[in-house]
């Protein structure tokens, strides 16, 4: 499998593990906790297998920033959070960096 398609698998775990994270209530919750915990290694199981083609660097800075960006999303949608457009701006100058590391990328 591509190690891109492999960072896009580690980066959705991470948005999962984050939206779970905020349903164990500081780990008070046991399933969300558990879940956060399962999500959590997925997420960096799936960013070391990134690592066979794709640079350490680049790999962790898009996994950040699409865990990043899903989580914000995640966050407006389903938690009614408050954002700004000057916050939405900034999201897209993450994502137009995501998508010019893959680029760029050897």
């Amino acid at each position: 499998m591509n190690s891109w398609i492999y960072l896009l698998i580690a980066g959705i775990f991470e948005i999962l593990w984050v939206t779970s994270l905020k349903f164990s209530n500081s780990f008070s919750k046991i399933i969300p906790s558990i879940l956060t915990i399962i999500f959590m290694i997925a997420s960096l199981l799936f960013l070391s297998y990134s690592f066979k083609s794709i640079n350490m660097g680049t790999a962790y800075a898009c996994w950040t920033g699409i865990g990043a960006v899903g989580a914000i999303i995640v966050g407006i949608l389903f938690f009614k959070e408050i954002t700004s457009t000057l916050q939405i701006g900034f999201l897209v100058m993450i994502i137009i960096g995501i998508v010019g590391l893959k680029l760029t990328s050897v």
